[in-house]
């Protein structure tokens, strides 16, 4: 009698876990099905396989629900995905969705701490983002410092591809080791020569934990304990030995700077954190070496992969579409002639400037913006959304929007144009985000891959290298999205403009 009565409290109470598990918030958004333990996450997954990536799975999710707010069980937490422009505006301008969520997989992506700018929150974020954002204004950002810094890139990368000739390029990589150099000289002050092992051994790691997450954290966020059952094939092995690794090579230019340090030196950034540390003597300063390691992190893996990518796009763009890259070129040659191409004159070519537009629009590098956390408990269009939930952001959604691009399945440089040929301003396209928490070096991205692609088509035609299979234009998943690796030929173009000059010159 006392073995049933015990079993049937043991049933009830399993039974009343359960439930309180699948059972959602009052006025949460639709969505589908929680299953105990797992959540929505089978669900998420199938969709993912299926479809090519997460960021389509939760397109799909938003039609099948026909909602702009889609209720989601990832594991443990409750995450709401948005879409369309006035819902993903509303929350990325919001001061209620400015949190960052403090799970596992952000844990774990900051080495086990909650620290740098990027998934900080509060006065630790407001006080860090501020000190950085002045001192890279310093430094010379958005200024002519930050253009020598990108010139000296380009005309390292010009001269390689003269030395290769009509060989085969692979430029996705030689574009990443370009943008990483500009950001290294900002932290560290100078520029690493293309060997040095540093530069291709912290791509490496980038990359890898790049494949390592999606935007919702992948399998060990949403089951945590699966690295104690499977640490190998969970990929906490791997995530921690590449931790292990990014640490030892930042502390490696850390500590050469502690050696260096002089009383209010700031020629760079590294540097100038370093005597922010001197000055703090406070227990509680946020001005840590963890911090700073974060920091340094936070900057490489922003700008590095998000711009380098963003090149790689633009230039597979110009294999598939011969036209473009033949109108973007005579449009610089008629412009510059064999003058240096800088960001300061990108406004004398708007046709160029539209089909950058249009490479961020179409192949948008980062689909889903980064995780924010609800500060507390808030009303989004007619559904009650609980503090501490956790929010995917589908940029997505707003630039493959059918009602305001009418064909975003197709790449259109002119819709960036007006009838006069003057650069349209489309409050919907918004590749940096919104708000206090817009991507803090837009400034740098656009920079890089406007001068880049400026000085690279004028000088060259782009084709897919004989033979090579024709890229499809499809990327690859992850946290970014990815170009395919597609094989091309960097072709010597003599500018025509130089060229008629000279004849003119030669026959007179």
């Amino acid at each position: 009698m006392v073995f049933i009565l015990l079993l049937t409290v043991i049933v009830t109470l399993i039974a009343y876990l359960l439930i309180s598990v699948v059972k959602k918030p009052a006025h949460f958004p639709p969505g589908p099905f929680w299953y105990p333990i797992v959540g929505t996450v089978p669900v998420l997954k199938k969709l993912s396989k299926a479809l090519g990536g997460q960021h389509l799975a939760l397109i799909k999710l938003s039609q099948t629900y026909k909602s702009n707010v889609v209720g989601l069980k990832l594991g443990k937490e409750n995450v709401i995905a948005v879409f369309s422009y006035p819902t993903v505006k509303t929350v990325l301008t919001g001061e209620e969705y400015e949190g960052r969520p403090d799970n596992f997989f952000l844990k774990l992506r900051c080495m086990g701490t909650r620290r740098g700018i990027t998934i900080t929150d509060g006065a630790l974020w407001k006080t860090q983002r501020s000190f950085v954002t002045t001192h890279l204004r310093n430094l010379g950002f958005g200024k002519k410092p930050m253009e020598r810094m990108v010139r000296e890139e380009i005309n390292d990368l010009l001269a390689i591809l003269k030395e290769n000739g009509n060989k085969e390029i692979r430029i996705g990589s030689l574009l990443a080791v370009s943008v990483l150099n500009v950001l290294w000289a900002l932290l560290g002050g100078c520029r690493l020569d293309r060997q040095d092992a540093r530069l291709s051994s912290l791509l490496d790691i980038l990359g890898k934990r790049s494949r390592a997450f999606d935007m919702a954290g992948g399998t060990l966020n949403q089951f945590p304990w699966m690295r104690f059952v499977s640490p190998e094939g969970s990929g906490y092995n791997l995530i921690m030995r590449l931790n292990a690794e990014l640490r030892e090579m930042l502390m490696e230019t850390i500590e050469q700077h502690y050696a260096k340090w002089e009383e209010d030196r700031h020629d760079d950034l590294i540097y100038a954190f370093v005597s922010e540390m001197k000055k703090a003597n406070e227990a509680n300063t946020t001005f840590t070496e963890d911090q700073l390691i974060m920091i340094c992190l936070d900057i490489f893996i922003a700008g590095s992969q998000t711009t380098s990518h963003t090149l790689d796009f633009a230039f597979l763009m110009m294999i598939l579409y011969p036209e473009v890259q033949e109108k973007v070129r005579k449009c610089l040659e008629a412009t510059f002639g064999d003058s240096e191409i800088n960001y300061s004159d990108r406004k004398k070519v708007p046709y160029v400037e539209a089909v950058l537009c249009e490479v961020e629009r179409y192949c948008h590098v980062t689909p889903i913006c980064g995780p924010r956390r609800v500060l507390r408990d808030t009303k989004l269009e007619d559904y009650v959304i609980p503090k501490n939930t956790t929010v995917l952001i589908s940029l997505y959604s707003v630039h493959h929007d059918k009602t305001y691009w009418k064909d975003p399945e197709k790449f259109r440089p002119e819709r960036f144009l007006d009838s006069d040929g003057k650069l349209v301003y489309h409050d919907r396209f918004i590749p940096f985000g919104l708000g206090r928490r817009r991507c803090l070096g837009d400034q740098l991205a656009r920079s890089c891959i406007f001068t880049f692609f400026a000085e690279i088509i004028k000088n060259y035609r782009i084709t897919e290298y004989p033979g090579s299979v024709k890229p499809t234009g499809v990327p690859i998943p992850g946290i970014t999205l990815t170009p395919e690796i597609y094989r091309a030929k960097f072709i010597f173009k003599i500018n025509t403009v130089i060229f008629i000059r000279i004849l003119h010159v030669f026959l007179s």
